[in-house]
């Protein structure tokens, strides 16, 4: 009797974990939810250098270190030089020999290298180059630049090595919901990041910040080691470099010739550039029109973290239901429309519960369009090119993220210079008219990725004709 009671309940929590864990039913014989949970560590490392990089640090080197937007935001898009090489980098990892026999394991592990030595050297640099620590600002300068960009090569290679290890561990049907899951990682380790850092960094100091990203370098190194042991197979076959490996452009021409291909990537960019332009403002923002503290302008990243893996959960539960990817990233993007504009509002109306709104919408609307564009770029792998689809995926949501950023930080500081200056009117004469232009921007920004949608809802070939039955709402 006591075996059978034994049963029933590991039974009912089966089941229940199932029900209700996002994506556990990603989980196979052959790739239990143990080892999945363990190989999507990486993704938190990834997501906690992201909460420094776009939030907690361009809050700092702003607010308290006063450095202009247009530097902090040209720093920031530098891990993002290395964007339109994740394409190229997904298809080495297709095609890498090895002498162990693997082709994921080694870019992950150098990617992680490169992450840890970025992190060591950049709040030193930072420090050096607002002349807060010892040495010339031209020193800080170099060393911020060469540890943002390590940061950055180490961020890119690594997640698009470690996407492509999963989906080659996962089998065709459950690889849509493997991937979702570890983008579920990636926000989750974002939310308990922001949330540790704002309360860490809650009374600043420079030792402290010194504490708070070195002791991130050393997660991300334990993290990773962790993520990778034993996950991939040692193939024999891949020892071998007799034959001639295959070239890059023919891939990569052949598989962005369709029509359709190229304007998912055109979607993909527009929808990133919007939702992105205002990533090293929104707590600027907070911090200089409604005069939040460190803690609460940090608070904004765990809403949107907290937004976004809503987002996953109902795009999860749509596509299991059969629904057309395209239309759940139209969803993200009318979102994102509403959140923008509830935080254009929040400052004339010095209301902060409205910029927590939008943060948490924001948040929502990049999970509908991340989840929605991924699932519909998995769909373009012509067979044995995981890397290469998911690659081009990443290099152009990035590529085109790491662009607005900078856009966005340079119309915020040239708009408010002539807002402040008078040039622009009594009315708009004030530091909120830079930033307001810059969520403007990204709303006819989010307007544009419906155009670029809404033949792609409809399975069928880009039509000339485009009308309001044509969005996909």
């Amino acid at each position: 009797m006591s075996r059978l009671a034994t049963l029933r309940d590991g039974y009912f929590w089966a089941r229940l974990g199932t029900r209700f864990l996002p994506f556990a039913d990603a989980a196979t014989a052959e790739l239990p939810l143990g080892r999945l949970l363990r190989l999507s560590l990486f993704q938190i490392s990834v997501g906690m250098a992201a909460v420094l990089l776009t939030g907690t640090l361009n809050r700092v080197m702003i607010v308290e270190l006063g450095m202009s937007a247009s530097f902090v935001a040209i720093m920031v898009s530098l891990p993002l030089v290395f964007a339109p090489l994740r394409a190229l980098i997904g298809f080495r990892s297709d095609t890498h020999r090895s002498v162990l026999g693997w082709r994921r394991v080694p870019y992950i592990w150098f990617g992680t290298l490169l992450q840890f030595g970025g992190l060591a050297l950049l709040p030193f640099a930072i420090l050096v180059m607002t002349g807060t620590g010892q040495g010339s600002a031209a020193v800080g300068h170099l060393g911020a630049a060469a540890a943002f960009l390590l940061v950055g090569a180490g961020m890119h290679t690594t997640q698009t090595a470690g996407l492509a290890l999963a989906t080659d561990l996962a089998d065709e049907a459950s690889r849509p919901r493997v991937v979702a899951l570890l983008y579920v990682s990636l926000l989750g380790g974002m939310l308990v990041s922001a949330i540790v850092i704002g309360r860490v960094l809650a009374d600043f100091s420079p030792t402290r910040l010194v504490q708070v990203v070195q002791g991130a370098a050393a997660l991300t190194m334990v993290l990773n080691i962790i993520a990778l042991w034993k996950q991939e197979t040692r193939n024999r076959t891949r020892r071998s470099a007799g034959d001639a490996k295959p070239a890059f452009g023919p891939a990569w021409n052949r598989f962005i010739a369709a029509p359709r291909t190229r304007r998912l990537l055109v979607a993909v960019g527009l929808g990133a550039a919007a939702f992105s332009m205002q990533d090293v403002l929104l707590e600027p923002y907070g911090g200089q029109i409604l005069r939040l503290s460190v803690g609460a302008t940090t608070s904004l990243t765990a809403l949107w973290a907290a937004g976004m893996l809503a987002g996953f959960a109902y795009a999860a539960r749509a596509l299991a239901g059969g629904a057309d990817p395209h239309r759940i990233a139209g969803f993200g993007a009318v979102a994102g429309i509403g959140a923008f504009l509830a935080i254009l509002f929040a400052g004339p109306l010095e209301r902060p519960v409205l910029l927590a709104i939008g943060a948490a919408f924001i948040g929502a609307g990049s999970g509908l369009f991340s989840v929605g564009t991924l699932t519909a770029a998995m769909a373009l792998d012509d067979g044995g090119h995981r890397g290469l689809s998911l690659g081009a995926w990443g290099a152009v949501q990035a590529s085109a993220s790491g662009g607005a950023i900078a856009i966005g930080a340079l119309m915020r500081d040239w708009v408010s210079d002539a807002a402040v200056a008078n040039r622009l009117g009594a009315t708009l004469a004030g530091p909120g008219t830079g930033y307001a232009a810059v969520y403007l921007a990204e709303i006819l920004l989010l307007l544009a990725t419906l155009v670029a949608l809404g033949p792609l809802v409809h399975g069928g070939a880009p039509r000339a004709r485009f009308g309001l039955s044509e969005f996909p709402i």
